[in-house]
């Protein structure tokens, strides 16, 4: 499915709210079976997304960078990690993680939406948006954030709420 980004981010300005308290209700009473459910809601999501016609997540999020992350992605630019963070990470206090410093992504090929540092990119993008985790309640509370930037987690949503009617 080619995924319209416009048309995404109207229909999450008319939802958001309704997704994420859904959400919210779902995380404080788990479903029986919810496990099983996102795998099944993951592979219905994956067969009609492409991810490499939106690249939102890359466009408006940043990952963080931890210290293995930093290591591998440097080598693979053959910089130091000194001098791989001073050029393209800050380091944030409040959470003590290294982010990006600007956004888009600048490993981002805005033509593309392909990662030029795919093959080394940080274990957070790799795993994102996480739809099919074994502890799906351990992670309602991140797609509350991801359902705003990823069509895909919106999709996930909108699939669990015509099975689980809270």
């Amino acid at each position: 499915m080619i995924v319209s980004l416009r048309t995404f981010r109207k229909k999450m300005k008319e939802n958001h709210r309704k997704l994420r308290r859904y959400l919210g209700r779902l995380e404080k009473d788990p479903a029986p079976g919810l496990d099983k459910m996102a795998e099944q809601i993951d592979a219905e999501v994956w067969a009609e997304t492409d991810c490499l016609a939106c690249g939102n997540c890359c466009k408006r999020m940043t990952p963080t960078f931890k210290r293995k992350d930093v290591l591998r992605i440097s080598a693979h630019l053959n910089m130091t990690p000194a001098a791989f963070t001073e050029k393209w990470l800050v380091y944030e206090k409040k959470d003590g993680d290294w982010i990006n410093k600007k956004q888009p992504c600048q490993f981002l090929d805005r033509k593309t939406n392909r990662c030029s540092i795919y093959a080394v990119r940080p274990a957070d993008c790799a795993g994102f948006p996480y739809l099919k985790k074994k502890k799906m309640k351990d992670y309602l509370h991140v797609h509350q954030q991801n359902v705003e930037y990823c069509p895909a987690s919106y999709r996930m949503v909108e699939k669990l709420m015509e099975r689980v009617v809270i």
